[in-house]
Order: structure tokens, then C-alpha cells, then sequence
């Protein structure tokens, strides 16, 4: 038996079928989590919020069209889903570092370890320095691998303004990365 696609598994969803939720659920879970974790650094906020993603998608299901990517109409929801919590938590929320990648590096000596640990602090919290809609985007593109026409979708515009936006994202980065290294 062929695997159903998430458009098509969505779209089952959509009809009723919602034994098919469990199955997206499974299949995302873990992307969701790394999206809502890399911009706000706190593991069970990030939990809860890939749970609200799930209760609305359900709730807007009839929304789907099948058109397009599940995987950007569901990561429009995340941001949304995101921004709704922030809004309505803003002033008990304060920005946190984000936590250290995941990184195995074969046959390095101490001193390359040590050195790569703190060129990837610098750069996460270089990335918390940026505003959130730059860090949301390089977030999508880089540690999701998303492709730019998905985020243009999640974004609301088109392919190259989210090219574009990545871009201006990776050189305010970069500036900020550099200031930091250097003081």
C-alpha cells in the first residue's frame, strides 16, 4: 500500500476521516517543535504550541484547498498559532538564548569541539538579536529547509520577496555575529 500524501491525508481530514490527524500529527510533531523552539527557546511552551497548531488546524480544516503545500499551509498556521501566544503573553514573555544545535563532529580534537560549541553559542544568540520575522524566516529556510515558494506561502508573498527577505535576514546576521566576535 502506497503512502498517502499529506495533501491527500489532509483532505481525508477534511472530509471526516480524522484517524488521518493522527498520521500528520506524527509526521510533524517534531518540525513543529524544532520552529516553535528555535524561536522561543522553551521546550514545554514549544510542546504546547505544537498542540494548539493541531487543535487548529482541526478547527480550520475547512480551509484547506489542497492547493499548494500541507507543509506551508501548516506552517502558516505555526506562525500564527506563534504570534496569537506572544500577543496575548507579551508582557510576562522575555526572549531566551536559544539552545545549542545538535552537531557530531568525527575525529576532532578538543580544541576544534571547543571552538565550534562557541561558534554556534555566538550564532544563536546573534539570531535572538534579530527581529522575529528575520529570525522566523531563517528559521523556515535554514533549519527547516524549506523552499523559498513554501515560505512565501507561509509568509503571504511571493517567492522572491521571500528570497529576498532571507537574504537581508542572513546579512543582518552576519553584521550581528560579527559585532559580537569582535567586542
Amino acid at each position: 500500500m502506497q503512502a498517502l500524501t499529506d495533501n491527500a491525508l489532509m483532505l481525508k481530514v477534511k472530509s471526516g476521516d480524522m484517524d488521518k490527524m493522527g498520521l500528520l500529527y506524527e509526521r510533524h510533531k517534531k518540525r513543529l517543535f524544532g520552529f516553535f523552539y528555535h524561536m522561543n527557546g522553551n521546550a514545554s511552551l514549544s510542546e504546547d504550541l505544537v498542540q494548539n497548531v493541531f487543535v487548529r488546524i482541526l478547527k480550520y480544516k475547512h480551509t484547506f484547498t489542497g492547493q499548494g503545500s500541507f507543509s506551508a499551509w501548516m506552517f502558516r498556521t505555526a506562525r500564527n498559532v506563534n504570534y496569537d501566544h506572544f500577543r496575548k503573553h507579551s508582557k510576562e514573555c522575555r526572549p531566551t538564548e536559544i539552545s545549542t544545535l545538535e552537531y557530531r563532529l568525527q575525529d576532532a580534537d578538543a580544541g576544534s569541539v571547543m571552538d565550534y560549541d562557541d561558534t554556534v553559542s555566538l550564532v544563536n544568540r546573534a539570531l535572538q538579536r534579530l527581529s522575529p520575522e528575520k529570525r522566523e524566516v531563517l528559521i523556515l529556510s535554514k533549519y527547516k529547509a524549506m523552499k523559498y515558494s513554501e515560505i512565501g506561502s507561509v509568509l503571504g508573498c511571493s517567492e522572491g520577496a521571500a528570497k529576498v527577505k532571507a537574504h537581508r535576514a542572513i546579512k543582518d546576521l552576519r553584521t550581528i555575529f560579527l559585532q559580537m566576535e569582535n567586542s
